[in-house]
């Protein structure tokens, strides 16, 4: 509760001291009562620095229907056991291709941090819907850099804490689906993604296996998703469904020929005032040549949170969450969740006591409307746990 207390601290005091993407607003609106008021009239207040912060934010979550693009920063530091003490910043973007009562709002979020442990991070990612929603664009793109840690391959491992090593990595990812709508909320296209990782320095190689220390994968294939969420960022109300299926063929470069099936389940719903109930079901399946980095990975700021990304990794996973959010007081808001986990070699390898428990509470402040930053601290095994701070609900 210590460390909670000081990162929230940290985090107002950071916002409160930064200056960012106020300026404009201040001098726009300086200019526009200059304009609108004779010279001896009573002369414009003046604001400082903290005045002018304190005004953009309280502003910030206002709905604009006269901007083409509502766009705000913000940030503030973190602590966590796998990246330490970091600062993360998020500027964040809601947009519409054509501004009509149909087309539904776009977003895109750009997204760094940088840690005391050495972990570096740039992302990417959003979804652009096309005019009267006939097509979309969905891109998520991350380069990051980080002295990580592994445990080998499968539940076994990951479960020992004597397996625990260490090696620097140094990774990209690219992800696109593009798509058409074939009906209301039917959507289906192509799958595009590119993927390079080099680890270098292990502690403990032999946990590989022998794999190559230095992977590069190119995939293609086909997406299928239904969308009926209100508001893709936050949604309140409707169901997402995704099935994803990507193959890794020789012919674009892969030394590793594999595929792999993604399956998504989202629903939400609305309980009393204020209430929303948000369901999760993840699946990972991998099959053929795949490599280390390839493996489905357990843990990271979506799902699972608190565990260690990927301290628990197989060729399968299956993961669920159930999260309730209720909107407090103004532009304050709590969850929280339960959910479990399981990764597994093929299904009759599967072992429900294997199974990993998950639980956390988080805090939400609407920076934009209907657009939440948010701070969340997750418990699982072994005494895994951790904060973290992102924009946009987890799922």
């Amino acid at each position: 509760m210590k460390q909670f207390t000081l990162y929230f601290l940290l985090c107002l005091g950071l916002i409160c001291s930064a200056p960012i993407c106020t300026y404009a607003q201040v001098r726009a609106d300086s200019a526009h009562f200059t304009a609108n008021n004779p010279p001896d009239s009573i002369p414009p207040r003046k604001t400082n620095v903290f005045q002018k912060v304190v005004e953009y934010f309280n502003n910030s979550n206002k709905p604009k229907p006269d901007k083409k693009f509502d766009f705000g920063i913000i940030g503030g530091p973190h602590y966590s056991s796998t990246t330490k003490l970091g600062i993360g910043v998020v500027a964040s973007g809601t947009y519409r291709m054509r501004r009509d009562s149909v087309t539904r709002l776009s977003n895109v979020s750009l997204y760094g941090d940088a840690t005391t442990s050495g972990f570096l991070l740039i992302g990417l990612r959003g979804n652009n819907i096309f005019p009267e929603n006939r097509y979309r664009i969905d891109y998520d793109f991350f380069l990051y850099t980080f002295p990580s840690d592994f445990w080998g391959i499968g539940y076994a491992n990951g479960n020992d804490n004597a397996n625990k090593s260490t090696y620097d990595r140094l990774e990209t990812i690219i992800r696109i689906d593009w798509l058409a709508r074939f009906h209301k909320y039917l959507y289906e296209g192509i799958s595009t993604g590119f993927n390079w990782v080099k680890a270098s320095d292990f502690t403990n190689p032999q946990l590989l296996n022998g794999e190559s220390h230095e992977v590069t994968s190119a995939s293609l294939g086909v997406t299928l998703i239904y969308d009926s969420r209100d508001f893709i960022p936050n949604a309140a109300k409707g169901l997402y469904v995704r099935v994803n299926q990507r193959y890794y063929p020789r012919i674009i470069g892969n030394k590793n020929v594999f595929a792999h099936t993604d399956f998504t389940f989202d629903s939400y719903h609305r309980l009393w005032q204020g209430a929303i109930l948000a369901f999760d079901l993840h699946s990972e399946f991998n099959y053929g040549d795949v490599p280390w980095n390839m493996l489905a990975s357990l843990g990271g700021s979506s799902r699972m949170r608190g565990y260690y990304e990927g301290r628990y990794r197989d060729k399968n996973l299956i993961e669920a969450q159930i999260e309730l959010r209720q909107h407090i007081w103004r532009r304050n808001g709590i969850v929280v969740w339960v959910g479990a986990g399981n990764v597994f070699p093929s299904f009759s390898h599967f072992r429900w006591n294997e199974t990993l428990p998950n639980y956390g509470i988080g805090y939400r402040w609407e920076f934009k409307d209907r657009v939440n930053l948010r701070l969340d601290y997750g418990f699982g095994k072994k005494g895994q746990s951790g904060f973290i701070f992102n924009i946009n609900e987890a799922f």
